[in-house]
């Protein structure tokens, strides 16, 4: 049995440690510096709970003493603080961040680790690049990566069209940060919110835009490659209009606690959430031009006797199967591990990536 310790007792944090609790082959603590936080957690006994402060050197090398590995489910801005203390600890150090200045500081801890340091293992980015990747592996040349995800209200009730199924902080962040892609042959950066574009799936519209994060490292692994590559965020019709009203013309940008005050307060959270996740690529094979998809679909439902919402269930799917591979050997035991080095068959047939075949098989 091995030792491993969340940081986060948020949303996603809990569904990690229950869901890594109740395999029976981790020995499992969650760290949060709310201790009232940590009181309403639903993780059951056999989970450590830890008032911890990142922040505080000290009191993260005890946290992390004798840990197989840590997985953070922090906020994206404390994200490098754990990664800095795994480095310290030698241990192996997993992560959820979708920021890009992160990914980079914790490929750079990387380098001087005897520990394996792989970050992005959530939902996109994270399951996505592994989608993709595999995707791109069936072509001799390449033209087109797409790559599509959001996590939607099923039941929609606002202008908006959204209600809050995960982090405001990483929404408000992939909002405003500038996204990488690669346009005619060139990785460059594109502004968010921008690109807009309608398409159906399953008789349902949905439209989608630029957001900052959610290729992960896919862009320096097919630059050269591939002519164009880009990630958006999927909403459904209408979102992306007011949030850029929002954004730039009241500037809230540039008052991202503002911003943030009033979505939580004014829109309600949800556990009856819908994923979609869409990958096209096109490409030669052989003299034929010709496109390959990934389509589906991964609704909430209970796991363990409650309602967990399909963001919980596919990122912490995500991240409890990338250890579970590290642990059995599967990756590297030490250095910089990308998502897209994750080999898909793997993923979905581990018993935490099962969470998207089942889906799969479901929608088909």
């Amino acid at each position: 049995m091995k030792d491993v310790l969340v940081v986060g007792a948020g949303k996603i944090g809990s569904t990690i440690a229950e869901m890594l609790d109740a395999s029976g082959d981790y020995r499992v603590a969650i760290a949060d510096r709310s201790a009232d936080q940590l009181s309403r957690l639903s993780t059951g006994p056999g989970v450590e709970q830890l008032t911890l402060d990142i922040a505080d050197g000290d009191a993260m090398a005890r946290a992390l003493k004798g840990k197989f590995a840590v997985l953070s489910a922090a906020p994206y801005h404390l994200t490098g603080k754990v990664a800095r203390g795994a480095l310290a600890a030698g241990t192996h150090y997993l992560d959820l961040t979708e920021d890009v200045a992160t990914t980079r500081l914790v490929k750079q801890l990387a380098v001087e680790a005897h520990s394996t340091f792989i970050p992005q293992c959530g939902l996109a980015p994270g399951f996505i690049s592994i989608v993709a990747n595999n995707l791109a592996q069936h072509f001799d040349r390449l033209d087109t990566v797409k790559m599509r995800v959001g996590a939607l209200p099923q039941y929609p009730s606002n202008a908006l069209n959204y209600n809050l199924t995960w982090s405001t902080d990483g929404v408000i962040n992939e909002y405003c940060e500038p996204c990488e892609a690669i346009v005619n042959g060139t990785l460059r950066e594109v502004p968010p919110l921008e690109e807009l574009e309608e398409f159906s799936l399953d008789g349902v519209k949905y439209e989608a835009f630029n957001t900052s994060g959610g290729l992960g490292t896919l862009c320096e692994t097919l630059e050269g490659k591939v002519r164009n590559l880009n990630y958006r965020t999927i909403r459904y019709p209408g979102h992306c209009a007011i949030m850029k009203a929002l954004l730039n013309d009241l500037r809230l940008r540039d008052r991202r606690d503002v911003f943030k005050d009033i979505l939580e307060n004014s829109l309600p959270s949800t556990l009856q959430d819908v994923v979609v996740i869409l990958v096209t690529v096109s490409g030669w094979q052989g003299d034929r031009f010709v496109q390959e998809t990934y389509a589906n679909k991964v609704y909430s439902r209970q796991i363990g006797g409650r309602i967990h919402s399909a963001i919980q269930i596919t990122t912490a799917s995500g991240i409890c199967t990338v250890l579970d591979m590290l642990a059995d050997g599967q990756l590297a035991p030490k250095g910089f591990v990308r998502q897209e080095d994750i080999p898909f068959e793997a993923f979905i047939e581990n018993r935490f990536g099962k969470a998207y075949a089942l889906d799969l098989r479901q929608a088909a």
